[in-house]
């Protein structure tokens, strides 16, 4: 019976300790971020704007983000902050979405932009290719573990 109860409580910690380091690690490693005369030098000009909240059906404690969000043809500028973790993309989306599975019901016809490394603050290149005018909304995806995590309808 001892060794049962060991085996149960260390195999506790460890669960905890591994989801743990999955929480922090991306923290951890995360590059700095862009400073805040930059994002704004980058946001100005920008054709449309929206704000992240932490208030959306797919959003929670671990999952979230706020902040403005500026869109322009060349470049998507955050201002703001965004929950930790891995494998973080950004999408422009052709409706508005607030959760997993309607992202996931138009994913297909979004066009992913690039990689979230930073958690304060991004900015990101517009392919010349997308034509940002045929989306209305900017979703923060977890690409590693298909985990919605904001987004903010611009238009």
């Amino acid at each position: 019976m001892r060794k049962l109860i060991l085996l149960g409580t260390h195999g506790a910690a460890l669960a905890i300790g591994f989801a743990l380091g999955i929480y922090f690690l991306p923290i951890l490693t995360a590059p700095e971020g862009p400073d805040q005369a930059m994002l704004e030098a980058e946001a100005q000009g920008a054709t449309y704007s929206a704000e992240f909240t932490r208030d959306l059906k797919g959003s929670d404690l671990f999952h979230w983000g706020e902040g403005t969000i500026s869109v322009s043809p060349e470049r998507i500028v955050h201002m703001g902050d965004l929950a930790p973790g891995p494998d973080y993309k950004l999408y422009l989306v052709p409706e508005f979405v607030d959760d997993e599975a309607s992202f996931e019901a138009v994913k297909d016809q979004s066009v992913r932009i690039g990689d979230v490394k930073t958690f304060n603050g991004v900015i990101l290149d517009v392919p010349a290719d997308v034509d940002i005018d045929v989306y209305t909304t900017v979703v923060i995806w977890c690409e590693a573990f298909g985990e919605f995590i904001t987004a903010a309808k611009f238009r």
